[in-house]
């Protein structure tokens, strides 16, 4: 069983940057985490997974260059470092931790067996 919960989201100018958290309790080595994202009446979408061993990380093309996915093994987080905000990036952000390793199931948020709260991203001047 693995518990995820998501924080550092907030109100952000274009442009600017957010750092989110995904602390997660349980044995979590073996798991690939994702972060997805679903903005008003829109399908969850995918943005980024990273196997928790290491290995290559898989990003959405309308975050690459701009987010980074990061860990931290002594504390349990995963990280989502977001630059260069623009108003489309506005949603709810979720990590998720499954055992699925392959792309595109990596994007595929079924593909997932725990779910984080949420946490909301603005993007607004």
């Amino acid at each position: 069983q693995v518990q995820l919960v998501e924080s550092g989201g907030g109100l952000v100018q274009p442009g600017g940057s957010l750092r989110l958290s995904c602390a997660a309790s349980g044995r979590t080595f073996s798991y690939t985490m994702g972060w997805f994202r679903q903005a008003p009446g829109k399908e969850r979408e995918f943005v980024v997974a990273d196997q928790w061993s290491g290995g290559s990380a898989y990003y959405a093309d309308s975050v690459k260059g701009r987010f980074t996915i990061s860990r931290d093994n002594a504390k349990n987080t995963v990280y989502l470092q977001m630059n260069n905000l623009k108003p489309e990036d506005t949603a709810i952000y979720y990590c998720a931790a499954g055992f699925v390793v392959d792309y595109p199931g990596v994007t595929i948020p079924s593909r997932y067996l725990y779910w984080g709260q949420g946490t909301q991203v603005t993007v607004s001047s």
